[in-house]
Protein backbone atom coordinates (compact mmCIF):
# COMPACT_ATOMS: atom_id res chain seq x y z
CA UNK A 1 0.00 0.00 0.00
CA UNK A 2 3.06 2.44 0.73
CA UNK A 3 4.90 1.95 -2.28
CA UNK A 4 1.65 2.39 -4.32
CA UNK A 5 0.67 6.25 -2.53
CA UNK A 6 4.38 6.78 -3.60
CA UNK A 7 3.92 6.26 -7.37
CA UNK A 8 0.64 7.78 -7.01
CA UNK A 9 2.32 10.92 -5.33
CA UNK A 10 4.94 11.00 -7.88
CA UNK A 11 3.00 10.81 -10.73
CA UNK A 12 0.63 13.69 -9.97
CA UNK A 13 3.81 15.59 -8.39
CA UNK A 14 5.71 15.53 -12.12
CA UNK A 15 2.08 16.02 -13.72
CA UNK A 16 2.16 19.40 -12.33
CA UNK A 17 5.44 20.38 -13.56
CA UNK A 18 3.73 20.65 -16.97
CA UNK A 19 3.49 24.19 -18.23
CA UNK A 20 -0.09 25.51 -18.91
CA UNK A 21 -1.26 25.01 -22.20
CA UNK A 22 -1.10 28.31 -24.05
CA UNK A 23 1.10 30.01 -21.16
CA UNK A 24 4.69 31.86 -22.79
CA UNK A 25 6.69 28.40 -21.24
CA UNK A 26 3.97 25.94 -23.11
CA UNK A 27 4.76 27.92 -26.31
CA UNK A 28 8.27 27.92 -25.97
CA UNK A 29 8.44 24.33 -25.34
CA UNK A 30 6.09 23.20 -28.53
CA UNK A 31 8.23 25.87 -30.87
CA UNK A 32 11.02 23.16 -29.52
CA UNK A 33 9.55 20.16 -30.14
CA UNK A 34 9.67 18.75 -33.65
CA UNK A 35 6.49 19.39 -35.50
CA UNK A 36 6.36 15.75 -36.52
CA UNK A 37 5.67 14.81 -32.97
CA UNK A 38 2.38 17.03 -32.26
CA UNK A 39 -1.04 15.44 -31.85
CA UNK A 40 -3.71 16.90 -33.26
CA UNK A 41 -4.87 18.74 -30.24
CA UNK A 42 -1.18 19.96 -29.47
CA UNK A 43 -1.62 21.91 -33.27
CA UNK A 44 -4.67 23.34 -32.71
CA UNK A 45 -3.76 24.77 -29.27
CA UNK A 46 -0.62 26.46 -30.40
CA UNK A 47 -2.85 27.92 -33.53
CA UNK A 48 -5.28 29.08 -31.00
CA UNK A 49 -2.77 30.52 -28.28
CA UNK A 50 0.77 30.94 -29.83
CA UNK A 51 0.05 32.10 -33.09
CA UNK A 52 -3.79 34.08 -33.23
CA UNK A 53 -3.31 35.72 -29.82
Amino acid sequence: MKKVLIAFMAVFTLAACAPEVGSEKWCAAMKEKPKGDWTANEASDYAKHCVFN
